[in-house]
């Protein structure tokens, strides 16, 4: 009982530690683009149907917020348009979001990313927490992963699962090592 407690600290230690980082922002360098830029944040991770296979990111400047990434559910695209624009100080929201197509081939890639990166091991730390700090985005076959990992051999190990799984037709590692940019 004690040790699954202590299992459980730690991957919420680890949780905590990485979620700030993994969602991509470009924002501007006065205070209030930076106030701005956590609400925008905030609201984007706290999305109900935002998940390890969607994709958000976003620019702030001035009152205007960019959104852009990849998600699978339409819904998504127009409830992170939305939720945004109701932030106070935001005026006008660009949603550049791409919604990707429905494919059952596309389905099957996602479903066997997900259990060769996140059943290996070392890797299953990046799974835990509501939204994973590791995002699988397929696209017509195309695997790109997003996202931030601990260490270099992290993202190395990423790359090598994700490339291990067949019907792939490439994978692009764009994952960030926390701590660098």
């Amino acid at each position: 009982m004690k040790g699954n407690i202590v299992k459980f600290s730690l991957a919420l230690a680890l949780t905590v530690l990485t979620i700030p980082a993994f969602l991509k922002a470009e924002v501007g360098g006065t205070k209030s683009d930076l106030d701005l830029g956590k609400k925008v944040r905030h609201e984007l991770v706290m999305l109900p149907y935002y998940s390890v296979f969607d994709d958000l990111a976003y620019k702030v400047e001035g009152n205007t917020v960019t959104l852009y990434g990849e998600v699978t559910r339409p819904t998504l695209k127009s409830d992170a348009g939305r939720v945004v624009k109701h932030i106070e100080g935001v005026q006008n929201v660009v949603n550049n979001i791409q919604v990707l197509p429905l494919s059952p081939f596309d389905n099957q890639i996602r479903r066997a990313e997900y259990r060769a990166i996140f059943g290996y091991g070392p890797m299953y730390r990046y799974a835990l927490g509501a939204v994973p700090s590791i995002h699988i985005i397929v696209n017509n076959g195309h695997v790109t992963l997003s996202g931030v990992v601990d260490s270099q051999a992290d993202k190395n190990i990423a790359n090598i699962r994700a490339n291990g799984v067949p019907g792939v037709f490439s994978v692009t590692n764009d994952l960030r090592v926390a701590g660098r940019g």
